[in-house]
């Protein structure tokens, strides 16, 4: 009996340690198949990173949406937590409902939304963030990556666009940020539309015609009411006009949220959508291409971006 138990202890001890290498392995390959087939998904990945949770929803929420209806993956990042846009609530309070806002849009537009832990109105362009920014463009295996431009009436807009510029390179060195695998190939940066004309204007190189999905996109800004209904019309001294009623105030929010198409868009919108569809283009987004990263051609446009002409 002795020797039995003796013979059950010996067998346990060799295999616990055997079951638990084997079992190390087995999850090493399943990871590696993961990456395999992240890296050959022939679906298109597409990375939107704004300063704010709810940044990316403006300037980007219609083309997200056409992308997720299309079934490609979509992820957009806030690069701080939003802790400080409100006139009443602040800090970690006011962060977490933002965060709860940035999941609801993210649900109505069919998009990952993450929400990085930086101080809203203090970030600054260090190596901590560009590193962050870094892993979340390599997790995603982006092939699109669009953020602002550097030049914005607000330091965390602008510190962003720098943030997303500074990464655009080193997305593909491996000796940088090693402990998340470096990028096979560097995605395409792209430029959100600004208004902003010094030291030099917004460039439309491409125009995206999101009339079909631009209730979506409103519905998505419309969960972001702490921005929409409280902050941004008090900073802006707007707050009377802003509805009680819920119905009306999606339809205000629709007609304030509505962007005028200027000339310039409207020729990109011609380029890539003809003459005739372009005049019944009601709503549009633009992107203007960075220098930095890959530098695609009109092919290669047509095939990140295939709703263009349709």
């Amino acid at each position: 009996m002795i020797k039995a138990i003796h013979i059950i202890n010996y067998k346990y001890f060799f295999m616990k340690p055997v079951c638990k290498i084997f079992s190390c392995l087995l999850l090493l390959i399943f990871s590696m198949q993961l990456d395999t087939r992240a890296q050959n998904d022939n679906k298109i990945r597409i990375i939107m990173i704004g300063a704010h949770p709810d940044d990316c929803d403006d300037d980007g929420g219609g083309t997200a949406a056409i992308f997720a209806k299309m079934g490609y993956a979509v992820k957009f990042v806030s690069v701080t937590n939003g802790d400080a846009g409100h006139q009443v609530i602040g800090g970690a309070e006011l962060a977490k409902r933002r965060f709860a806002e940035a999941q609801e849009a993210g649900k109505r537009l069919g998009v990952v939304y993450d929400v990085l832990d930086n101080h809203d109105g203090q970030l600054m362009p260090t190596l901590e963030v560009r590193l962050q920014i870094i892993k979340k463009i390599r997790e995603w295996n982006a092939d699109i990556v669009i953020a602002p431009r550097p030049n914005d009436y607000h330091p965390d807009h602008r510190y962003t666009g720098v943030l997303v510029q500074d990464a655009a390179y080193m997305v593909a060195v491996p000796n940088i940020a090693p402990e998340t695998p470096a990028l096979k190939k560097n995605p395409v940066f792209l430029y959100f539309q600004d208004r902003f004309q010094r030291p030099n204007p917004f460039r439309p190189d491409l125009a995206i015609d999101i009339t079909s999905v631009f209730d979506k996109k409103i519905s998505a800004l419309d969960a972001h009411e702490s921005q929409m209904y409280e902050w941004l019309p008090w900073i802006g001294h707007y707050e009377d006009k802003v509805p009680k009623d819920k119905t009306e105030r999606i339809k205000w929010l629709a007609e304030t949220r509505k962007q005028e198409i200027k000339p310039e868009v409207k020729s990109a919108l011609e380029k890539w959508y003809g003459k005739e569809k372009a005049a019944t283009i009601k709503n549009a987004e633009a992107f203007e291409i960075c220098e930095y990263g890959s530098q695609p051609d009109e092919a290669m446009i047509k095939k990140l971006f295939p709703m263009l002409g349709k």
